[in-house]
């Protein structure tokens, strides 16, 4: 909770921080790395900081996290917070790191906003940080010990047991722990990070959704390859996970994480991705088939065609262990494979108009923005509660409402 003095100083100056945030992340992220290039080479997403997503995710948490403080004075932004620590949890952020990142971002207040920052607008906006910071490290802490981890040593070697090329740009691997210890626990929808070492040193980081659980000891993740458009570069961990990666090679592997979750109970389901946003729902029809998940699931998928459709028989086949469930496929181009008698098979974008969706539906959303956007708000015109609507972006998280 912020003081009023500071609540009174936030509210007047929020919107020229707001104007300017954009520019004084960018500042804070070429001091940061001027003053630690190892955290761009090993911790920070080089293709995300390059395109300048990881700045604007930035931004809109701190901007987002400062209005919540003061037009709701007396509660916190739970949802926000917790998915902002499920993925520092997944790349191993320390306490000893926020002092970093605040000394690097209120000097890039001071350089872009000048003589307007001052020793009370400091004051104000540094209460709002380290609100922000410590309840970051509180969940953080917690998330560490559920997983067992212990001064924030979260990595381990796994080693590919399996490898299928699912489509021409998806690869999907089984992995089990290399040390012999037991695999640790994952709830469906989580992911992990998968760190690689690459040609020029760098180890860098990315996060890849469960697929499931295939045996105790192993689990399984699908990995697209990111091409670039526009001038920008390929993924240069999905290029080297798909080139260099097989059977028998290791990889280090975080515990899973991720608040994207199912629900302990019998609410009715819609499971919404568009292409590789089928991953986590994967790993939710799966725990549904092994459950015996007693009411309705309605799955819902868009793909570019049936041949890129990842994963795609066991999309269908899962869906088919559910009592109470039916897949509904849309493909822009539906000639390119065929998709069994299982689903039901449309042409175009996803369109709920003629989908039965049962009262008191849970929906669980994962694919492109404006995918989700388009889902959420045919959700919501059919009667869906907009606190029953939960999301999964790849990539930094913009707190666009989506």
């Amino acid at each position: 909770m912020l003081t009023d003095q500071s609540s009174a100083v936030v509210r007047a100056t929020l919107p020229a921080v707001g104007a300017a945030i954009e520019e004084i992340t960018g500042r804070f992220y070429e001091r940061l790395f001027a003053a630690h290039p190892e955290l761009l080479r090993d911790l920070f997403n080089r293709g995300n900081q390059a395109a300048g997503t990881q700045r604007r995710a930035l931004a809109g948490s701190v901007a987002a996290f400062a209005t919540y403080l003061v037009d709701h004075p007396d509660e916190r932004p739970d949802v926000m917070l917790r998915r902002i620590a499920h993925k520092h949890a997944s790349l191993g952020v320390r306490a000893d790191q926020y002092p970093v990142v605040h000394e690097h971002l209120f000097a890039a207040i001071a350089e872009v906003l000048g003589d307007a920052v001052t020793p009370e607008v400091a004051r104000a906006w540094d209460e709002v940080y380290w609100l922000m910071a410590n309840a970051l490290v509180a969940i953080e802490e917690r998330l560490y010990a559920q997983q067992g981890v212990v001064d924030a040593n979260v990595w381990r070697e796994w080693e590919v047991v399996a490898r299928t090329d699912e489509t021409d740009d998806v690869a999907a691997f089984v992995l089990r722990p290399a040390d012999g210890r037991p695999a640790p626990g994952l709830r469906p929808g989580q992911y992990v990070s998968v760190q690689v070492e690459l040609p020029d040193g760098a180890r860098q980081i990315r996060q890849y959704s469960l697929t499931g659980a295939p045996s105790p000891t192993t689990r399984s993740i699908a990995v697209k390859r990111v091409r670039g458009a526009a001038g920008s570069p390929d993924g240069e961990v999905s290029r080297h996970l798909h080139a260099r990666v097989g059977v028998g090679d290791r990889l280090r592997v975080l515990a899973p994480y991720g608040d994207l979750v199912l629900a302990a109970d019998a609410a009715p389901l819609l499971l919404a991705s568009a292409g590789i946003g089928c991953t986590p729902m994967l790993a939710m029809l799966e725990e549904l088939a092994g459950t015996g998940h007693a009411g309705p699931v309605t799955v819902v998928h868009a793909d570019r065609s049936p041949g890129t459709h990842a994963l795609r028989f066991a999309h269908e086949a899962l869906t088919g262990k559910i009592p109470s469930a039916d897949a509904h496929f849309w493909y822009e181009e539906p000639a390119g494979g065929d998709t069994g008698a299982g689903a039901e098979r449309h042409v175009g974008r996803v369109d709920l108009t003629d989908v039965p969706i049962a009262p008191g539906t849970r929906a669980y959303l994962c694919g492109p923005l404006p995918f989700m956007r388009a889902v959420r708000q045919q959700l919501l015109d059919r009667g869906v509660a907009a606190a029953d609507i939960h999301y999964e972006v790849f990539g930094p998280d913009l707190w666009l409402a989506v």
